[in-house]
């Protein structure tokens, strides 16, 4: 595996969250900053020395409600 995607998602109490597509990897950081260093420790602990993909992708997603 040389790459993981994430998909990121602003929490209903704040903060963002992270989850992995195809591995069971979650996490949540109060800011962006916050959340790529979440991230990296993330896949850094869940896969064994030298298996962590070499590139991780956030794809940020933002939901919005509009009245008519």
């Amino acid at each position: 595996m040389n790459e993981i995607l994430f998909i990121v998602e602003e929490a209903p109490e704040g903060g963002l969250t992270a989850r992995a597509l195809g591995e069971s990897i979650f996490t949540e950081a109060d800011d962006e900053a916050s959340l790529h260093q979440q991230v990296r420790d993330a896949v850094h602990c869940h896969f064994e020395e030298g298996k962590a993909p070499q590139i991780i992708r956030l794809h940020f997603t933002r939901e919005e409600v509009l009245a008519v």
